[in-house]
């Protein structure tokens, strides 16, 4: 009873906003497995949670299963019940949390085993919609984050065990003579990584002497003793910190358009017009962004057919205020020369810096580089992809329903019933994007800031790690290069 009272207090803490976990936790009586047994790992698990969730803990957790969970966002996928880059990469985090944290790691390879759990699983949420980039960009950097993680904590035990000799060896040396660390410990642990350290994880992570552990000078059975408790803290230390990084990363997805938004001041002036295409939520942000900071400035959408986003972006536009003009696709080279900036949204940025786009952009970017308008694309920076445009793994566009195009009744008229086949004379290609070279875009600006094409390189490479590029051990079917339509597309990048 007083067991069922603490879940029902529990549950009444967590839906507090003002409380994180470990308070509700408090609030509950420290139950370190109230997480698992409810059922809440997918929202509510947090690092305490994870760090007592029967690792040594001697507590008998029920925990939803792994698979099912996969299953489950697989489906989804699928049939297209999750749309959107940032509510498909969110997902993809949450769902990958949940792995790290129910993944049970030895004394020896912990971060193997974290990687090749993780690999699994993303090799079955890549093959379910290839053309979601943002599932891949997710597992990439779910496995960066183990790996820069893993570097942090060997980095930290070699600085103890450098500290250690140093106190053993010169007694009389004072402390402020103990080097911090040697460059040959920094290579050792680069070495047994899979990735070295960046400038920024060295500033971020730099040890400190609280992390140091203290040598035991007892027997050898203390020793012993001392040395599995330290492995099986390390383990513990790992998952809990790949976990927290995992945290902060959803946070950062959560918050992409709000800190892309903020930017608009820096970008958007009075008097001046912007033209979009279709419909995207950051570019509705970013817009409406510099309208509350008392810029005055119109807007000229085109309607992005033959799905008519840009209707619903006139309507939200109109409806916060701002002075929009809806035009159609056709005539957006007629309409450029009295624009003074393009903005609008990407499905993927690639390593190269071009975009891949809705259909519809390649044109709008060849009138605005024909008239000298600024090219600004708007992305998070889970859009960012480490794939080039002509790398395999890569499936650059798809084909939607012709329905969107022509009814179902209009196609009777256009088959051919005298060969008794019925095979149809008109063919509709309808596809999904489009892919802008980075010579057409002037301007990247992402949650980091704003970035020229030429960098984009660099910045990818900060968030991923060169091993984890190709994730799927099958390589995508060859014949999707023998349609004529998806063959012009590639030509079109090369």
């Amino acid at each position: 009873m007083i067991y069922l009272i603490k879940i029902y207090i529990f549950l009444r803490s967590r839906q507090n906003p003002g409380l994180n976990c470990r308070e509700a936790h408090a609030w509950a009586g420290y139950l370190p497995c109230t997480c698992w047994v409810l059922g809440l790992v997918m929202e509510t698990c947090c690092s305490f949670c994870i760090s007592y969730s029967g690792e040594g803990s001697g507590v008998v957790v029920t925990m939803p299963d792994v698979q099912s969970l996969v299953n489950e966002f697989i489906l989804r996928i699928k049939k297209r019940k999750v749309e959107g880059s940032q509510a498909t990469a969110r997902q993809a985090a949450v769902l990958l949390r949940s792995v790290i944290s129910q993944q049970r790691i030895g004394y020896t390879n912990q971060a193997g085993t974290l990687i090749d759990a993780v690999k699994a699983v993303g090799e079955q949420l890549i093959a379910a919609n290839p053309v979601e980039l943002a599932v891949g960009n997710i597992v990439r950097r779910v496995l960066h984050i183990i790996r820069e993680e893993d570097l942090s904590l060997t980095t930290a035990a070699m600085v103890g065990l450098n500290l250690s000799a140093v106190s053993d060896d010169d007694d009389d040396t004072g402390p402020d003579d103990h080097p911090v660390l040697s460059a040959a410990a920094v290579a050792a642990a680069s070495r047994s990584t899979l990735r070295p350290p960046s400038l920024q994880t060295l500033l971020e992570d730099m040890p400190d002497s609280a992390t140091v552990p203290h040598t035991s000078s007892s027997g050898g059975d203390s020793e012993g003793k001392s040395k599995s408790a330290d492995k099986s803290s390390r383990s513990r230390k790992l998952k809990h910190d790949v976990i927290e990084a995992v945290n902060e990363l959803i946070q950062d997805i959560d918050t992409c358009h709000e800190q892309i938004a903020e930017q608009a001041v820096e970008h958007i002036h009075h008097n001046e017009v912007i033209l979009t295409l279709g419909s995207s939520r950051t570019v509705l942000q970013f817009l409406c962004a510099a309208r509350e900071k008392k810029r005055l400035f119109w807007v000229f959408v085109a309607e992005g057919a033959p799905r008519y986003q840009g209707h619903l972006l006139a309507k939200e536009l109109v409806a916060r205020g701002l002075q929009t003009t809806l035009i159609t696709d056709s005539a957006v080279f007629a309409m450029i020369s009295q624009v003074n900036m393009v903005i609008v949204g990407a499905h993927a940025v690639m390593a190269n810096g071009g975009v891949i786009a809705p259909v519809g952009l390649n044109m709008v970017a060849l009138a605005a580089k024909r008239h000298a308008v600024p090219f600004v694309v708007l992305a998070g920076s889970h859009k960012l992809c480490p794939l080039y445009p002509h790398n395999p793994e890569v499936l650059l566009n798809e084909l939607r329903s012709p329905s969107e195009l022509l009814d179902f009744g209009e196609f009777s008229d256009c088959m051919d019933f005298r060969s008794g086949l019925g095979s149809p004379l008109l063919h509709v290609v309808n596809p999904s994007f489009d892919y802008v070279p980075p010579k057409l875009v002037s301007l990247f600006i992402t949650d980091t800031g704003g970035h020229n094409p030429s960098y984009m390189y660099r910045l990818i490479a900060d968030y991923y790690s060169a091993d984890d590029l190709v994730l799927q051990r099958k390589a995508v079917p060859s014949n999707r290069a023998q349609d004529p339509i998806l063959t012009l597309f590639i030509l079109q990048i090369v």
